[in-house]
């Protein structure tokens, strides 16, 4: 009953029903990167120069120390959102795929880490 056909192969598989959240977390990503990457830019905008005495006035203030971990974040979590698409789409073998799908958490996390530990320092004063 069709089972040689490209329909009669799939017909009763079902969706994964995952889809729409992974879609609506990208969105969502991508708005909040646009929103915080306007702030950065007007915020250094303002700045008298970019000096590191300037900067780290500027973000020892607590709004512009959250929203720069926010920006961090967000971006950090959009590209591994990105990138897993990618990796899931074109890396076909199991054990390659969960590979590359581990890198590229360790590589994310490690990136937001990093980049928060960065923001912590400079909004603590630390040299």
């Amino acid at each position: 009953m069709g089972n040689g056909t490209s329909i009669g192969r799939v017909r009763g598989k079902g969706s994964a029903h995952n889809g729409a959240h992974h879609w609506l977390l990208f969105r969502y990503t991508s708005v909040g990167s646009l929103l915080l990457t306007i702030w950065f830019g007007a915020s250094l905008l303002m700045l008298p120069n970019f000096g590191y005495a300037a900067v780290r006035e500027w973000l020892a203030s607590p709004v512009a120390a959250t929203a720069l971990a926010l920006f961090i974040v967000v971006n950090v979590w959009h590209a591994q959102l990105g990138l897993r698409v990618v990796i899931e789409d074109y890396v076909h073998e199991e054990g390659n795929k969960f590979a590359s799908l581990l890198a590229l958490n360790l590589v994310c996390f490690a990136a937001a880490a990093f980049g928060l530990f960065c923001v912590i320092r400079l909004a603590l004063g630390g040299a």
